[in-house]
């Protein structure tokens, strides 16, 4: 779930945020479209490359290597001087990785609590992603205001994907063992 959380942050903080944040900077309002155009259509080539990679590889790897990939797509992206060319090069990295923690994520919970509970704790986890996505978008605006810079939301982006990708990492690919229940 706290892996949930870090994607919607991260990822409605960057498709509300990022056209603003680019115009901020003095790039044409074009290059934000372009830039969740692309993002869109990278997702597509992301999410199914996930899906595959998670049939080949433990899953927790797989998704602890999103969220730091994430994390340094980002702070390349802040880091380096903005141009159209680096929105471009930044969107396609973090739309490869834009929906690829689902696979990986949904054939955990499928593998540790079986398939009769997926829906239900998916959904949990989905409303953790939710919750994330609504406090990227709101802190976004409201660091925005009061520091005039989205600086120190990046860095939590960043912060939030580094500390994913450490969570995810001792994760146990196995059926979660359950006590008999008593007739």
């Amino acid at each position: 779930m706290i892996g949930y959380f870090t994607c919607g942050f991260q990822l409605f903080f960057i498709t509300v945020h990022l056209p603003a944040y680019l115009i901020d900077r003095g790039l044409p309002a074009s290059i934000g479209g372009w830039a969740i155009a692309i993002i869109g259509l990278a997702n597509i080539a992301g999410s199914i490359t996930s899906g595959w990679l998670a049939g080949l590889m433990p899953k927790r790897y797989l998704l602890s290597a999103i969220y730091f990939s994430r994390s340094v797509a980002i702070a390349i992206f802040v880091l380096v001087p903005l141009s159209p060319v680096t929105t471009l090069v930044f969107s396609v990295a973090i739309g490869i990785l834009w929906l690829s923690t689902i696979p990986p994520t949904s054939a955990l919970v499928a593998i540790m609590f079986g398939p009769r509970w997926l829906t239900m704790l998916l959904g949990l986890a989905f409303f953790s992603h939710q919750v994330g996505g609504f406090l990227g978008v709101w802190l976004g605006g409201v660091l925005f205001e009061r520091t005039g810079s989205y600086d120190l939301i990046w860095w939590g982006s960043i912060f939030l994907g580094v500390a994913s990708a450490i969570i995810n990492l001792p994760i146990v690919e196995k059926p979660v063992v359950r006590p008999a229940v008593a007739a």
